[in-house]
């Protein structure tokens, strides 16, 4: 009896250390991404550029409904002033969210902050309209960690970097400055994507221990080989393609590779069920308050089982 509870006890030791390896193998093969909160079991509700179906995207109020509205990540596309700075835009240029005009790479950033960032949304939704939005400014990258801290998640968006040389450096830099990696290189609550694999590459040389997600813009029906996501899982750890271009088997292959699937932007709640049936681990919405619900429903369909997808 004793010894078959020895060796019980050691193929139960020996299974977990299996475990416990092929993990650390998948992580070794992903870059050493495993300390990031995308690795939980979990579906993310990214808020896209904050909550902006309610508020000015890319502002602090908008940032700080998706918080309310219990989004998992604030969502920051970057942009980089004359003078280096980075700011949260979601265009090269300032005309479609501000008052002003021109490129921001032409604008420093105290021209920038001249100008009126939430007025704009009051115009052209006024049933959402606040007093409180006009004049709101645009946000330094810097601005935003200093205001949510340490406490909250960001998904940080590299826009046209071919336009801006020495984007990555400025945001590992600011990355570091305020402590959103360890001594290590490690983040627990950043993620880094975006549409240009040379700047993720470069990312990825500068700290390999970054998780990062390749995006997508498909014109046409959205399709992937093994070949083009083994490629990516070398330097990334998911792909955010836009939603309304996939269809279940191109999920399925990227599930199949051990990738995160990330769709953006994804606001009826037809296709967030949809979406979650296909088997995202998450997707951005401009309504995190409305994906909290679908996703509690289908939760609810579930009977309560864990959802691992």
């Amino acid at each position: 009896m004793k010894t078959n509870l020895k060796k019980f006890g050691f193929c139960m030791m020996s299974a977990a250390f299996i475990l416990q390896a092929t993990s650390m193998g998948a992580s070794a093969a992903n870059g050493n991404h495993s300390n990031s909160s995308i690795h939980e079991k979990k579906i993310v509700n990214v808020a896209h550029r904050g909550a902006s179906g309610y508020a000015p995207e890319h502002t602090i109020p908008a940032y700080q409904m998706g918080e309310q509205m219990k989004g998992d990540y604030i969502e920051i596309d970057l942009q980089m002033t004359k003078d280096g700075r980075l700011v949260a835009m979601h265009d090269e240029k300032v005309d479609r969210t501000t008052n002003g005009t021109g490129l921001v790479k032409d604008l420093t950033l105290a021209e920038i902050k001249k100008l009126d960032a939430g007025t704009w949304f009051n115009e052209k939704y006024p049933q959402l309209a606040k007093e409180g939005y006009e004049g709101l400014k645009v946000p330094t990258l810097e601005e935003v960690f200093k205001k949510f801290g340490k406490k909250a998640n960001y998904y940080i968006e590299t826009k046209s970097p071919d336009v801006y040389p020495g984007m990555e450096e400025e945001l590992l830099q600011v990355l570091e400055e305020y402590k959103m990696v360890d001594s290590k290189g490690r983040t627990k609550n950043v993620l880094i994507q975006s549409f240009s694999k040379e700047s993720l590459m470069k990312v990825h040389d500068l700290n390999p221990r970054l998780p990062l997600v390749q995006l997508f813009s498909y014109k046409n029906q959205a399709t992937i080989s093994d070949e083009e996501l083994e490629s990516i899982k070398e330097y990334a750890v998911g792909v955010g393609p836009n939603f309304s271009k996939v269809d279940g088997q191109y999920v399925k292959m990227v599930r199949n590779h051990d990738l995160q699937f990330h769709p953006y932007t994804v606001n009826k709640r037809a296709d967030m069920k949809k979406a979650l049936e296909w088997g995202a681990t998450g997707l951005f919405t401009n309504y995190p308050d409305v994906f909290n619900e679908v996703l509690s429903e289908y939760k609810h369909k579930d009977n309560g089982n864990k959802v691992t997808k």
